[in-house]
């Protein structure tokens, strides 16, 4: 069963992890005991044969060899090779765990568009959900040992209720060389047209509907079917396992505490016997490997694999009491709490503001580099950027009117008119060379609308 220990952190608290270190089941403790007391063993068994077997001669040549293992050990890349592996089988684990096949989607479409009441609606909504969970149960039957163990035989899915003695013979007359988990998919593909011409499903948009769901859920059991078949290539995970065992057979005899080379090492050299910093090196290396090890194939019999039995058990109920007991079904309609009232109301001393968005309590400002800005935005001018057509020039020549921005008076005669086509012209210039033209220039022009928009001015004109 998956070890779950969401509620003992649910708060951030002094030693919250510490607690969670004394656990056995699930544990890396549970994992990992067996090969760190081999590395003990071997580790101790090398030290008494350097201190009580060899003599002199004999010690000198193993000390020789263990500082050329201590050296060249480290040219292992252990982190990098562990880490990109690890990553690596996290991905799929969550990958395989997101495609789970799961009806709930499939069930509420069908409670919804299969209509009746009657024994013939009836049958068909639960035999269509049946036949979804029976292709769950096969496909989970061919990676998962445990479903493979409770299923071992088509018979006992028959004597389970997945699947009746006919629907077996003809799955078996069914002849292919392939995994059979698509076909009670296909059975509910043919049920749901047919209800669909008994009227049952109520029009095409009900049927594709139904028809997309089963989709989404054939695709989920493929998906797993494909994540056994295809695995973190094999290569890969030779390397990590070579590189990890290969660096602590070298720490066997690389990490002995041996005579110092020169005199200068003997005033910080200590004999500990017992090398702490190797076992814990030891312990957080394979350690990492047995993680990658545990979730490659989360399909398995270990402490955190998937509850698979459990999640069809789960499934087939569910989906039966959404489209049988549940159909129809429903309570009587009554108004509300707050039918009357805005919301649910809490004490002021529990009220906390809510939140408007960052900038909401924003202050701006207003410095003189916005100021200039601000001024240099109200001189540029409109500029019309409509096509002129001839109908517009004519009105541009006839009926155009000029504003004066100080007295907002009406100009009509030739000479205004011309200074107000002057910043037209010069409207895309900079800002500072806007504000240094002559002041004659500071009239206002009515932005041209366009030719679709000038039909009544036109009429005017």
């Amino acid at each position: 069963m998956t070890v779950s220990y969401t509620l003992k952190v649910a708060n951030a608290r002094f030693g919250g992890f510490s607690k969670l270190l004394f656990r056995w089941r699930g544990s890396i403790y549970k994992l990992l005991y067996r090969e760190f007391l081999v590395f003990c063993l071997l580790y101790g068994l090398f030290s008494i044969l350097y201190r009580c077997v060899l003599n002199n001669h004999q010690q000198e040549l193993f000390e020789r060899l263990a500082r050329h293992c201590n050296k060249f050990a480290k040219l292992i890349p252990m982190s990098f090779v562990l880490g990109f592996y690890v990553t690596q089988a996290f991905q799929r684990w969550w990958g395989q765990y997101t495609s789970f096949p799961l009806p709930d989607n499939l069930m509420m479409v069908v409670s919804g568009n299969v209509h009746g009441t009657d024994e013939r609606g009836r049958l068909l909504r639960r035999t269509l959900m049946r036949y979804a969970n029976l292709s769950s149960v096969l496909i989970l039957r061919s990676i998962s040992t445990r479903v493979r163990k409770r299923f071992p035989k088509l018979k006992d899915i028959v004597e389970a209720g997945f699947m009746t003695v006919e629907e077996q013979k003809k799955l078996n007359h069914l002849y292919s060389d392939f995994n059979k988990y698509w076909m009670p998919l296909a059975w509910f593909a043919n049920l749901a047209s047919q209800a669909r011409k008994e009227g049952r499903v109520k029009d095409d948009i009900a049927l594709r509907l139904l028809m997309d769901e089963l989709n989404n859920y054939r695709s989920k059991c493929s998906m797993l079917f494909h994540y056994d078949w295809i695995s973190i290539p094999l290569v890969y995970t030779q390397v990590v396992t070579l590189a990890v065992y290969s660096f602590f057979t070298f720490c066997l005899i690389g990490r002995q505490f041996i005579k110092p080379e020169n005199r200068e090492e003997h005033s910080v050299h200590l004999d500990m016997y017992v090398p702490v910093f190797t076992l814990l090196e030891f312990f957080f290396y394979a350690g990492w490997l047995k993680v990658g090890e545990l979730i490659i194939n989360p399909f398995g019999e270990d402490d955190d694999d998937f509850e698979t039995n459990q999640l069809i058990d789960r499934n087939i109920q569910v989906s039966m009491l959404a489209v049988d007991d549940m159909h129809q079904n429903l309570p009587p309609l009554e108004k509300d709490k707050y039918w009357v009232d805005m919301g649910p109301s809490y004490p002021s001393s529990t009220t906390k503001p809510v939140f408007m968005g960052s900038t909401h309590d924003m202050r701006i400002i207003e410095d003189e580099n916005e100021e200039f800005v601000q001024s240099s935005k109200a001189a540029i001018l409109a500029v019309n950027v409509w096509p002129t057509s001839h109908k517009v020039k004519k009105q541009r020549s006839k009926g155009l009117q000029q504003r004066c921005l100080c007295c907002r008076a009406k100009c009509k005669d030739e000479h205004s008119i011309r200074a107000l086509e002057t910043p037209l012209k010069n409207s895309m210039l900079s800002p500072r060379q806007l504000q240094n033209m002559p002041m004659q220039q500071g009239y206002y022009e009515e932005p041209l609308g366009s030719p679709e928009t000038m039909g009544s001015t036109n009429q005017e004109a």
